[in-house]
């Protein structure tokens, strides 16, 4: 009977020890997202509509059918009169870029969010464990993850890792390691800092396709700081739930579909193919396939299956999800109005839930891979994320690559960010989003192009 008893306890204590083991292991794999930093630049940095067509009409390589092309884009680019552009593109100097002018921008948006950052949480910069620095089109020697090393005296046995050639969905690839690395590295503080470098590679040819990202991308970046030490759980705003990474740049058209090259007359450029579209939608649909079954409940899969068998019988059955069963917020990166549009669609929002999507693009523009915590901030901003509410964020960028994640808002949200400033006149109604190129500079209006055409005439013949 003793002995039994004993075998009894043994099992017992095992077994608890097993759970215990892997209740610790789950807990010190949590990654927590204790504050986020968004830049915003100076005033003398806003292009408005006088600016970008200054910039415009000294492209002396451009004739009329490629100024109707910038122009038309500009219009319907969703982009309003505060986003924020490069020094030296506005004193004019996009041709002639230096090394020191792309540092300078660099240490703008990553030292100004770190120095908000610490202030913000108190962590110290030797408190930091693991430092992940995506930019993806400026890659020095010494890295920028040195860069902010030097700068901040951080430690000797830091892991910092540089991220380039990622584009638009880098921060998520940064966030997915962070999170790779918790695993290995127990009660770790980790700090994220995703940009991009503009000013460098403003592009001054003629091509159309190339010409898009002038159009489109602007300054911006955000630092975030990550932990997985559960004794900071309290202070978390939000904890990353699932994450999961699709690239299907082993098919040679999404490869190409967007990618940095040079032009016929030597200009280096980011090309955007028609190929894109159909690219973004195959990573997008690949990715979803893993992330779904995550998120949703079981009564919304076990639907979908029902109606997915039905539709054999009959064709006018269409089998969707329906995400909104466990997502609550979708925080889509603000590539461009086409983009916002096209997962809005695909994914069967309204303008509610792609209104944060739409207004950080009118306000900040596509800033690249620190795009998606505009979107983030607006939520926060407007008070929309409520405690145990889930996020869904999605990203494409060059590769071809599709990166999504989910958070778990930890408590209601609603503090000051970039946002502040402006949030009284936010949301802006779609049918008062139109660019005030339509108005000024309209390509329809003959008349008005004829003031344009005479200085862009005088610009080439000299």
């Amino acid at each position: 009977m003793e002995s039994l008893i004993t075998v009894c306890f043994l099992v017992l204590f095992c077994t608890i020890s097993y759970f215990y083991k892997r209740f610790s292991q789950m807990r010190s794999h949590s990654c927590y997202m204790l504050a986020y930093e968004c830049f915003k630049a100076t005033d003398d940095r806003k292009l408005d509509t006088e600016s970008c067509v200054k910039i415009v009409l000294r492209n002396k390589n451009l004739g009329l059918d490629q100024y109707r092309f910038l122009l038309q884009t500009m219009v319907n680019s969703g982009l309003g009169e505060e986003t924020y552009g490069p020094r030296n593109v506005l004193a004019g100097r996009e041709e002639t870029p230096t090394l020191m002018e792309a540092h300078e921008e660099m240490d703008e948006i990553m030292f100004g969010t770190l120095d908000n950052l610490f202030s913000k949480t108190g962590v110290s910069p030797p408190d930091i464990d693991i430092l992940v620095v995506d930019v993806s089109l400026f890659s020095p020697s010494p890295s920028l993850t040195a860069r902010i090393v030097n700068r901040y005296k951080m430690r000797d046995n830091i892991k910092s890792f540089s991220l380039s050639g990622m584009g638009c969905s880098a921060s998520m690839v940064a966030i997915d390691l962070v999170q790779n690395l918790f695993k290995s590295y127990k009660n770790a503080f980790a700090v994220v800092v995703s940009s991009e470098t503009i000013g460098p590679h403003w592009y001054c040819g003629k091509e159309n396709s190339m010409m898009l990202s002038n159009c489109l991308f602007r300054s911006g970046g955000c630092s975030v700081l990550l932990t997985n030490k559960p004794c900071l759980k309290h202070k978390a705003l939000m904890k990353l739930k699932h994450s999961v990474r699709t690239n299907i740049g082993s098919n040679d058209e999404a490869y190409g579909c967007c990618i940095q090259i040079e032009d016929q007359q030597g200009y280096n450029g980011f090309l955007l193919t028609r190929n894109l579209t159909k690219a973004a939608a195959k990573a997008f649909t690949m990715n979803l396939k893993v992330l779904v079954p995550k998120i949703l409940p079981i009564r919304e899969l076990i639907r979908f299956t029902v109606i997915s068998i039905c539709k054999t019988n009959n064709k006018t059955a269409k089998p969707s999800l329906n995400l909104k069963t466990g997502i609550q917020h979708f925080c889509i990166h603000p590539g461009g109005r086409a983009v916002i549009d096209g997962l809005g669609k695909s994914l069967g929002l309204n303008e509610y839930d792609m209104e944060p999507a739409r207004m950080a693009l009118h306000r900040f523009g596509n800033t690249s891979a620190g795009g998606l915590w505009y979107v983030l901030g607006y939520m926060e901003a407007k008070k929309r994320l409520k405690k145990g509410d889930k996020i869904l964020m999605i990203s494409l960028g060059a590769g071809f690559m599709c990166n999504n994640c989910v958070w778990e808002v930890m408590k209601d949200l609603g503090n000051g960010n970039v946002w502040e400033h402006c949030m009284d006149r936010y949301p802006i109604p779609r049918k008062n989003m139109i660019n005030p190129f339509a108005d000024k500079y309209s390509w329809i209006n003959d008349e008005r192009l004829n003031f344009v055409r005479m200085d862009l005439s005088n610009i080439i013949l000299s």
